[in-house]
This record gives C-alpha cells, sequence and structure tokens, in this order.
C-alpha cells in the first residue's frame, strides 16, 4: 500500500483523546510501529482509514499495493474504511497527535467527527504515512531567497499552520491569519519566527477575507503566501494576493480543505468519480 517505499500502511490505536477547544478534539494514537511514522512537519499530511460503528478496526485493502485505491473504492461503501486526509498536529517519540474539528453533531456530524468525539482508548485506526521526512505530502516548499511569508487559514488548516510556523526560523518575518469559530478555539503558536499572528473569530463576525485585503502587507520583496481552508475562503485570498497585490501566482501555494455546502462524503465522491489519486492529493 505505498508508492515506491514512500508511504507504508500503518496500524495505530487510540492512546488518548481531549478538548483543545469547543470545535476541535485531539486524538493521539500510539502503536508498535507509529515511530516508522517519518513526519516533514510543516503542513505534513496523510491519509486516514476509519471503522465504522459497526467494526472493531478499519477495512482497508492493505495487500493491493499501488492499486490500493482502486481496490478500496471497490470495496462495500457500508464495509470499507472511511478514509479521510489530516495532518500532524504533532509527534513525540511513540505518540502521534491528530486534531478532528467537531463540524457537528449528533446527526450532522460526519463521520469522521464523529468518530473522534466518541475515541476511546484502544480504538484501531490505520494510515498511510510517510516513510522519509522529504516527502511528497508536504506543500510548504518556499523558494529561496523568500524574505517575507502569508500564511491565512482556517481551524481545519490549523494545524498545518502551526507546524509552518514552528518549522520557521529565527527572523523570519510571517504575517499570519487564522480565522476559527468561536473566541476558545485561539491557542499559542510557538515560533522563533517574527511572526504577526491575528485570529479571525467568525462567531464575533470577524471575517479573514475582509481582514487580509485591508492587511498592509510590504511591497516588493520575493514573498511567499501558504492558504488552506475552506474553498471559497481560499480561492478570495488567492486573488486578492495574485490579482490586486501583484504576489507571482507561483509563490502562493493554496488548498481548499473543504468546501461550505458540501459533506465529506460530497467531496469524496467527487474524488472516486475522477479515478484514482495520487497518494499525496486530498
Amino acid at each position: 500500500m505505498a508508492g515506491e517505499a514512500e508511504y507504508a500502511a500503518i496500524e495505530l490505536h487510540v492512546l488518548r483523546a481531549a478538548r483543545v477547544g469547543p470545535s476541535t478534539m485531539r486524538v493521539t494514537f500510539g502503536g508498535e510501529k507509529v515511530d516508522d511514522f517519518t513526519s516533514g512537519g510543516r503542513d505534513q499530511r496523510f491519509k486516514l482509514f476509519l471503522p465504522h460503528p459497526h467494526q472493531e478496526a478499519p477495512v482497508v485493502p492493505v495487500d493491493a499495493g499501488e492499486d490500493w485505491f482502486t481496490a478500496w473504492r471497490m470495496q462495500d461503501p457500508a464495509e470499507r474504511a472511511v478514509m479521510r486526509t489530516y495532518t500532524v498536529a504533532a509527534q513525540r517519540p511513540g505518540e502521534l497527535d491528530v486534531d478532528f474539528v467537531l463540524h457537528g453533531d449528533g446527526a450532522h456530524a460526519g463521520p469522521a467527527a464523529a468518530w473522534a468525539a466518541s475515541a476511546g482508548e484502544g480504538d484501531r485506526v490505520l494510515v498511510l504515512g510517510p516513510l522519509s521526512p522529504d516527502n511528497s505530502a508536504i506543500d510548504f516548499r518556499p523558494p529561496e531567497g523568500t524574505d517575507h511569508y502569508l500564511v491565512a487559514a482556517d481551524e481545519t488548516a490549523l494545524p498545518a499552520a502551526a507546524g509552518i510556523l514552528a518549522h520557521l526560523p529565527a527572523g523570519t518575518r510571517v504575517q499570519v491569519w487564522i480565522s476559527v469559530p468561536e473566541a476558545g478555539d485561539r491557542r499559542e503558536l510557538p515560533t522563533a519566527a517574527d511572526a504577526e499572528v491575528t485570529w479571525l473569530v467568525r462567531g464575533d463576525g470577524e471575517d479573514i477575507v475582509r481582514a487580509v485585503r485591508e492587511a498592509d502587507v510590504p511591497a516588493g520583496g520575493t514573498p511567499y503566501a501558504w492558504i488552506a481552508g475552506e474553498s471559497a475562503m481560499v480561492k478570495a485570498l488567492r486573488r486578492n494576493l495574485v490579482n490586486d497585490r501583484g504576489v507571482d501566482r507561483k509563490a502562493v501555494c493554496f488548498t481548499g480543505y473543504w468546501r461550505r455546502g458540501a459533506t465529506e462524503e460530497d467531496l469524496l465522491a467527487e474524488v472516486i468519480a475522477g479515478g484514482t489519486p495520487h497518494l499525496d492529493e486530498d
């Protein structure tokens, strides 16, 4: 289930789960081979496979090799594992943290959010994890000579934004905008960089697109922008940077993690209809 030994299927289980804000559940995983998961930090992402409520472990075609996605797609949707893409929140020897945004509750929660909300010690999952720190599932790759960074994210991309800030060296200039549902979702973002962090609380009517459009962004130089979160927000901010501010489009890394009005299953259906994805695609 790996492409050119860049990834491997790794069985994990829940060690603990705890809220890290009103909208987020942090689940800590362990397992015999958890340290085989070799994160490159930054916005490192990976495939996570979850069981359905009636199952003890996710059903994944681990013996299908490079054709794993085709084999998974051909399985009964009611039995095949729930597949999602997540970002590493933190990693320590023997432990891997993943943050799940709880987009709703009860019947309104997606299967991944519902699983996380009730996750208990010993619950089993499987991940398709990187075996090298320099792998294709990292998008934050600023070119040499970059002298200013722009980071914009919502709560779904908060772990990735935090990873980027932790990665940036001392003296790096970076402007950061983070949109969250509630004030309690704000958290410390440790970094050695010279970071200007602006939190936008949607529950208080604060809008990240408006904030970035009105921000004083240094002109000239060699900027690099990283934008991730809700699809419409990402597109609006990319247009502002490229069309209005003249940032080179090649210097804007952008990813829509979700789309308003579409469920997780709607988006997954679009992926399935489009054929086999690369292992580094959302």
